[in-house]
């Protein structure tokens, strides 16, 4: 069992995972070579949503790699398990709920600590992807926990929002 997943694995990273790359080079090269600026900017979508993609084959390359022998596939993945459940909520709000506001709060009861340090891209990531969203971040973090809250406006008109 273990010889077939790590046979998955290098499939989808010499398959899947180079092709997603390689249209995003070509995306790129799009991107370069145009000179309407509306253009670019929807191509800047699409190549951040391939990004988004090759993210994920990523994230699916290491799961397969990092399971036991004896774990197989049906032992679930507390992180991946999460991701896919917020990815399958948000797909939903965007793409059925008409809303026109999302709120997510995530809390945890941890020793808090969370804060901006320079050199790590983690909180900072998420404020830019907020920011690039037109939404707002506040993040409260004390020995009692941490708190993340985001607000993002869901301009249905706005293809940054609703196209991925």
């Amino acid at each position: 069992m273990k010889n077939e997943i790590v046979t998955l694995a290098q499939e989808l990273h010499d398959g899947i995972a180079q092709d997603l790359v390689g249209l995003g080079f070509s995306v790129d090269n799009a991107i370069s070579h145009s000179k309407d600026t509306e253009t670019r900017k929807e191509l800047r979508v699409i190549r951040f949503a391939i990004s988004e993609e090759i993210e994920k084959v990523r994230v699916e390359i290491h799961r397969l790699r990092n399971l036991s022998p004896n774990q197989g596939l049906s032992t679930p993945d507390f992180s991946y398990q999460l991701t896919q459940i917020f990815n399958e909520v948000l797909r939903n709000v965007i793409q059925h709920s008409k809303a026109t506001s999302l709120s997510i709060t995530i809390a945890d009861n941890g020793i808090g600590g969370a804060k901006e340090i320079e050199g790590s891209f983690g909180l900072l990531g998420i404020k830019e992807r907020v920011h690039l969203l037109r939404g707002e971040t506040l993040i409260e973090s004390d020995q009692n926990g941490t708190k993340i809250a985001i607000h993002i406006p869901l301009d249905k008109n706005d293809t940054s929002t609703n196209s991925r």
